[in-house]
């Protein structure tokens, strides 16, 4: 039998194992969930911090965004599309193009001229000792400050091993940060009426994507009678995806799919 093929899409920072967790929960529902990486994204997030390709440092918005609408334009049932961070924005620009059946876009990096977040400290300074081969590293104390800033020593530094990668430094550029000019795949059609469902999502302690600036952004599809709706979970951080926390927010998701006709198995 047809399945619907779920794309996740990982964000700045994680590793596409970020996802695994999901996955297995979204396949136990009846879902084709799928992982895919970044190009140039090796197998182990261990892996990427120590031997992280060209290819992969090179990574930037356009790239990212052409990849994943190849991989969701290549199913014949049109997948719904999952995203984090980066991966939200990714979710909506495609969605607001048409590209897939539905959009879940989870502590998404802005879209339009929604500003970005002064994190505790700047997680990027152009030119920093960090930085090499066109990548921005975090560092355990650095990712739980930021991105798990409600999570505990422990369960951080076992976050960390597990899921935290360098991200590029284009990338980070392509979103605004350091005074850069945003790449204008940072663009989404908020006016699309034709476009499926779109459900946002934030974390009310989030440092990096701010409630406020995920509210801004749902504000922005105020004009379209397309489906938008808006979740805030409390307490939770960046790391909602990841974190102790997460099959709270998977189920939640899966609800809403249900809601929105949206089933494992297509009619």
């Amino acid at each position: 039998m047809n399945r619907t093929p779920v794309v996740f899409i990982h964000g700045a920072w994680l590793h596409a194992l970020s996802w695994e967790s999901w996955a297995e929960r979204f396949a136990s529902r009846g879902f084709l969930a799928l992982t895919p990486g970044w190009p140039g994204e090796a197998a182990a997030a261990r892996e990427v911090r120590t031997s992280a390709s060209d290819v992969f440092a090179g990574v930037g918005l356009d790239v990212l965004t052409d990849h994943y609408a190849h991989i969701v334009r290549s199913f014949d049932i049109a997948p719904v599309i999952v995203g984090h961070s980066v991966g939200g924005l990714i979710a909506q620009h495609l969605i607001g193009a048409n590209i897939g059946r539905a959009a879940v876009a989870i502590a998404p990096a802005p879209v339009n001229d929604v500003p970005l977040s002064a994190a505790p400290s700047p997680l990027w300074t152009p030119g920093a000792a960090d930085e090499a081969g066109g990548l921005v590293t975090l560092s355990p104390t650095r990712f739980q400050q930021a991105f798990a800033n409600t999570v505990g020593a422990e369960e951080a530094a076992r976050l960390f091993e597990r899921y935290v990668v360098p991200t590029p430094r284009r990338l980070l550029a392509d979103l605004g940060y350091a005074g850069a000019a945003r790449n204008p795949r940072t663009r989404v059609d908020v006016g699309n009426v034709d476009r499926g469902p779109l459900l946002l999502i934030s974390g009310q302690e989030d440092l990096l994507v701010p409630d406020a600036a995920t509210r801004a952004v749902y504000k922005q599809y105020g004009d379209s009678t397309a489906v938008t709706d808006l979740k805030q979970f409390a307490d939770r951080a960046h790391s909602l995806v990841i974190d102790a926390g997460w099959r709270h927010v998977a189920d939640y998701v899966l609800g809403w799919l249900d809601e929105r006709g949206l089933h494992a198995h297509p009619a």
